[in-house]
């Protein structure tokens, strides 16, 4: 678990980062990287919960 969310919180440093990249300088090829990241965030946020109500249950 502590893993996961580790991996979660690179995951959110990468979609700040390429966001400020995007908005702040204007790099349009970080759009792109961007959007991929908040898949891959969607991802491992639906295996956190996904561990975190097996763990409830125990």
């Amino acid at each position: 678990m502590k893993d996961l969310v580790a991996k979660i919180n690179a995951e959110i440093e990468t979609f700040k980062a390429e966001t400020e990249s995007l908005i702040e300088k204007g790099v349009k090829a970080a759009g792109p990287r961007a959007r991929k990241s908040t898949l891959e965030i969607e991802k491992l946020l639906k295996e956190f919960r996904k561990l975190s109500i097996e763990e409830s249950k125990k």
